[in-house]
């Protein structure tokens, strides 16, 4: 996996398109227990070259309940974007992750699993990709528990989605508590 690894890091199949050109931010390993499959890397992470390390970051270890030393260890965490570079800013938000990155490189590092993770699909982006539904995000979290084992669904972590989480405060008391289980199993 490692040189798959390295491949990724020098892609530059979406570099036209990309404000801030090409730095593809990934990390994996045979052993990870868990995906974390999300939209893309922020302008934070693009300039750090380090994904979640932000308030969003910080606010998926707490929905997790890891800290940064197990977050960070690749043989706990694969990150694996659906676009591994910042595709820049929209009107609200970040644009959505460029169409290319997913398709070309998803598979060749998931069949590089030894054991399968359990994917933890961050926001609509990743959850319409690995479950092709036409659900929206508040129903399919309201319904989680059906993609278990194999899926575990949730809203970005971002700030900006304050409202939704004042909103549905069910997430916290009921989504929250087993997700918080079933990474320490998976870790276990």
């Amino acid at each position: 996996m490692k040189g798959l690894l390295t491949e990724i890091r020098h892609c530059s199949v979406c570099k036209p398109f990309l404000p801030l050109g090409a730095n593809p931010i990934i990390s994996a390993s045979p052993k990870s227990k868990i995906v974390l499959a999300s939209q893309a890397p922020g302008k934070i992470a693009h300039e750090k070259s380090i994904a979640w390390d932000d308030p969003s970051g910080r606010r998926l270890r707490d929905w997790l309940g890891v800290d940064e030393d197990t977050f960070y260890d690749s043989d706990n965490f694969a990150i694996l974007p659906l676009g591994f570079c910042f595709p820049g800013k929209g009107k609200i938000g970040d644009l959505p992750p460029r169409p290319e990155c997913a398709p070309l490189w998803h598979k060749k590092v998931t069949d590089h699993f030894e054991a399968d993770p359990l994917y933890i699909l961050i926001g609509n982006h990743s959850q319409r990709y690995y479950l092709n539904d036409n659900l929206t995000l508040t129903a399919r979290i309201k319904a989680f528990e059906s993609y278990l084992p194999q899926h575990f669904v949730l809203p970005h972590p971002s700030p900006v989605n304050r409202f939704w989480m004042a909103k549905n405060k069910w997430f916290e008391t009921d989504v929250l508590p087993v997700l918080k289980r079933v990474v320490q199993q998976r870790l276990a």
